[in-house]
Parts: C-alpha cells; structure tokens; sequence
C-alpha cells in the first residue's frame, strides 16, 4: 500500500498524533514494543510555529528510528499554515499532516481543528495552499462531519483529494460527538469504496483490541488503521494486532512483571527527555492507563500519581509489583 509516497505493508498500523500524549518518548516505547508501522508526532500549532514558541519548536524534533513518521499541524490562517508547513519540511518527515479532526474546544473556538468543518471552503483553501507550497507529500486527518447532520466527509474527501493530498485519516465521529459514543465506520467505508476516490483512507476510532481491528478491515476494507486512544497503557497493541492479523492467534497479555518494566523504561526515558519533574508529570496520564484494573493497589496507584520523586516514582512501581505478586499467590 502506497501511502503520502511511502511504501508500506499490507493492512498497515499507524499511530494517531495525540497532544501531550504522542511525544519522543511515547513514540519510542511503540517503537520498542513494534507493530508499528507509521508514527505522527504531536499536533503543532502553526501560530506558535510562526511565532517562535518554544513548545511548539521542540514537536518538530523526529529521529531516524522513528520513521516513517509525519509532523501534523493545524491552524485557521491559510498564510500561517504555509508559513508553518515550510518549517515543518526543513525538520524533513516523511509527510505533513493537516489536523482538521481536533474537537477541543480551545482549538475549535479558534476555527481550527475540527472547527474547520463548518468552513470547508477555507479548509480546501488551506490545504491547496499548503500541498503547493511544500515538496513533502501533503495528507489530511478529519471527521465525519460537524454533527449528525452535517456529515459530509465525501464531499470532503472528494475535494481534498482533488487539490492534491495523498492519503487521508478519518475518525469515526462527529465534532459534536467528541470522544462519546460509538465510532462509526459505515462513512469510512463509504469513502474508501467510492468510485471516484483514489487516495489511500485510513480508519480511525475504537480500535482497542486485534479482533476490532481485523474486523474493520474485513468489513471497510481500509488501507490502514491508526490507533490512538487504544494505545495509551497497551503500547505493545500494535505487535498484537500485527501478530493476530498474521496469524489469527491472539498473543497473550503482558504479566505485571513485564507492565512494571515497560512503565519503569517509559518513565526513565520520559525523564531523560524532559527532566525529573517534566517527565514525571508527563507520565501521570500513562500511568492509570498501564496500572487499570489493579484495583487492590489503588492506594499505592494514588501515590504514586502524587509524586514528584524519581526514586520515590521507581520505589512505588516496584511495590506495586510486589503488592500484586503477593495477592495473586494467597
């Protein structure tokens, strides 16, 4: 499958950019754990770009391990985009990413994001501009739609499509529906099938386990599949999933002695990124997602989402282990 120019296995896997969640760090550990086909780093906003912010600066930083990977940003001003994209490209990934899907509010209110499905004019706009501009393959992520009724992703494929991008995301809901609910796939499939469309459409939204994930290619018959939500706490999801779809056999899940490991090199790696108390709070969120279900280390869980200590941070993990080892054998 050909993908923004790339050449990828078949059925690929590809990680979802997500912010605060899918740094150098993260994206290391999907790395490690492998499965992984394709990687996005953290949205980047092209004000900031522009304006020389130095958070926004530091998401264009990519290594060669990490590739194919695509730096996606996301804007409302069709100068700043450009201006952004040309930056992008001297940062060199693989491909540039247009985030039209974000549903938060503080991006929507500002007409980006998602926002810019009730303005699809600028949308093509924006990304005409930016596809010229630019020598690096151009591809696009968005939704359904606004709401229930205003669900015109064909429309606006077809249009994407037309001035110049070469592959396209699309989650499963609407803006209105954020995260709640269902993702619905019948839109996607839609898409992919249609006869007029001839850019590659990935699927996105609810892919949690190796059985969804085959499912929504034997029943959409996608190009590939990205994973976002689904790979916070379960890195190795993707190795899962390539394994199932490989082989059918489903691969078993890791003991706790294997999560404390992971979560100790996710953590020593976070800090090593970003500093003892920067990579500590940045794993607060992976933490509930690796520790879910360890429901009789809910004290120790609480503490450790208190602490701001590397030794403490390690100390805990480790005695979490230990709490769980000796339950599980009385």
């Amino acid at each position: 499958m050909t993908f923004a120019g790339l050449n990828l296995p078949e059925k690929p896997l590809f990680l979802a950019p997500m912010e605060d969640v899918t740094d150098t760090t993260f994206r290391y550990i999907c790395k490690l754990m492998g499965g992984v086909d394709v990687m996005f780093t953290e949205f980047v906003s092209s004000d900031g770009l522009v304006y020389n912010v130095t958070k926004s600066q530091k998401k264009l930083k990519i290594f060669d391990y990490e590739r194919p990977i695509g730096i996606q940003i996301y804007g409302n001003i069709t100068e700043r985009m450009v201006e952004a994209a040309k930056m992008v490209e001297e940062s060199q990934p693989d491909f540039i990413d247009i985030n039209f899907g974000c549903p938060v509010k503080k991006v929507v209110n500002r007409g980006a994001g998602s926002g810019m499905m009730k303005n699809v004019p600028l949308m093509v706009e924006i990304t005409e501009k930016v596809v010229k501009a630019v020598k690096t393959p151009v591809t696009v992520k968005t939704r359904l739609g606004w709401d229930e009724n205003s669900k015109n992703i064909l429309d606006i494929a077809l249009r994407l499509q037309d001035v110049g991008i070469q592959g396209l995301t699309i989650h499963g809901r609407t803006r209105s529906q954020m995260y709640q609910g269902t993702a619905d796939w019948t839109l996607i499939g839609e898409v992919k099938h249609h006869p007029n469309i001839r850019i590659p459409i990935i699927g996105n939204g609810d892919i949690t386990n190796p059985e969804i994930a085959k499912e929504r290619y034997d029943t959409y018959g996608v190009d590939g599949i990205m994973i976002g939500r689904g790979s916070i706490g379960k890195p190795w999801i993707f190795k899962h999933i390539r394994h199932y779809l490989a082989t059918g056999e489903l691969l078993s899940e890791p003991t706790i002695a294997e999560k404390i490991e992971l979560i100790k090199k996710h953590l020593l790696k976070s800090v090593e990124d970003k500093n003892e108390y920067g990579g500590i709070m940045t794993m607060r969120r992976h933490y509930v997602q690796y520790l879910k279900g360890l429901s009789h280390s809910k004290e120790l869980r609480l503490r450790l989402l208190r602490s701001i200590s590397l030794d403490e941070n390690l100390a805990i993990l480790d005695e979490i282990f230990e709490r769980y080892n000796n339950e599980s054998e009385a």
